[in-house]
C-alpha cells in the first residue's frame, strides 16, 4: 500500500518533529519499559523519541523503522550525533519485512493517522511483538483540537489539513479511533487513555504559531493544496492566521491525543 506522507519533511516539519521527546510524546509507555527490552519503533522520523526510548531499553537491541532510505537518513542523523546503537530498517508497517514474534515492545507514535489501513499495521505490530509484549501507540485527534482566540483562519486551516490528510488515505482524527482498531486487529487486552499538548505562554505560541505559520505556506502539504486548486491568498491567509494566533497574549491551543497499550 503506498501511502503519501500529508506532511512531507521540510524543515518547518522536522522542526516540531524534533522537538517531541520520550517524555512529551510516549509518557504512557514509558513505566512499561526495562534495560533488557527489545523495541521496534515504527515511523521513527527524526529519531529523538527512539533515541530516548533506546536508552531505557538498553542493553536490549532498538531498531528504527521509516518508509523510506530518504526518511531514514534524517533518523540516521540524530544517532550520529549520539552513543546509542540502534538497527535502521527501511519497510511497510502494512507488511513488515521481521520475523514473527521478534520484539518485546513495538511503537508508533503519530503514525497510524497516515496509513491507509491502521487495522492491518495494528495486525503486523502485534505479528512482530511477542507473546505478552507491548504494542503502544499513540496519535493526535484533529477535530478535537481546540484553540482560542475563535480565529476564522484557524478554522480554515483544519478544514484544509483534514481534506489534504483524507485525500492520502489518512484519518487524521486517528486518537479517538484507536480503540476500535486495536480491538480490530485481533488484540483482547487494550487499556486507552489520552493526553494533550498545550500552547499558551508566548514562547509556545510563537514556536508553535510560526511553525504551522511556514507549513502552511512550505511543506508538502502546501504543494498538495496547490496542486488540488486552493489559491496562494487563501494559503496567505491561512498563515497570517497562525501569526496572529501566535501573537494573541491570550492564546491558548490545545491538541488531543489518543494512546493505547495492547498487549500482543
Amino acid at each position: 500500500m503506498n501511502n503519501v506522507y500529508t506532511h512531507g519533511h521540510h524543515e518547518s516539519v522536522l522542526r516540531s518533529h524534533r522537538w517531541r521527546t520520550a517524555e512529551n510524546s510516549a509518557g504512557y509507555l514509558l513505566p512499561r519499559l526495562r534495560p533488557g527490552m527489545s523495541l521496534l519503533d515504527v515511523g521513527a522520523g527524526p529519531g529523538t523519541i527512539t533515541a530516548e526510548l533506546a536508552a531505557l531499553v538498553a542493553p536490549g537491541r532498538t531498531t528504527a523503522l521509516e518508509a523510506s532510505e530518504s526518511a531514514l537518513d534524517i533518523t540516521r542523523g540524530t544517532f550520529a550525533e549520539r552513543e546509542i546503537e540502534v538497527d535502521f530498517v527501511v519497510g511497510d508497517v502494512h507488511r513488515l519485512d521481521l520475523p514473527d514474534d521478534s520484539y518485546d515492545v513495538v511503537h508508533a507514535h503519530q503514525v497510524l493517522q497516515h496509513v491507509a489501513d491502521p487495522v492491518q499495521a495494528l495486525r503486523e505490530m502485534r505479528r512482530v511483538c511477542k507473546p505478552g509484549g507491548i504494542v503502544a501507540a499513540r496519535d493526535s485527534d484533529y477535530d478535537a483540537f481546540t484553540w482560542y482566540p475563535e480565529l476564522p483562519e484557524l478554522d480554515e486551516w483544519l478544514e484544509l489539513y483534514q481534506r489534504m490528510a483524507r485525500a492520502n488515505q489518512g484519518e487524521p482524527d486517528a486518537g479517538r479511533r484507536l480503540l476500535s482498531w486495536a480491538q480490530q486487529a485481533g488484540f483482547e487486552q487494550v487499556e486507552a487513555t489520552a493526553s494533550n499538548w498545550t500552547f499558551a505562554n508566548a514562547e509556545d505560541r510563537d514556536w508553535w504559531g510560526g511553525m504551522w505559520a511556514d507549513r502552511v505556506l512550505q511543506s508538502a502539504m502546501a504543494e498538495q493544496a496547490r496542486a488540488a486548486g486552493v489559491p496562494e491568498e487563501t494559503l496567505e491567509r491561512i498563515s497570517a492566521g497562525w501569526r496572529a494566533w501566535a501573537a494573541a497574549p491570550d492564546g491558548f491551543l490545545s491538541l488531543l491525543h489518543g494512546e493505547i497499550i495492547a498487549i500482543a
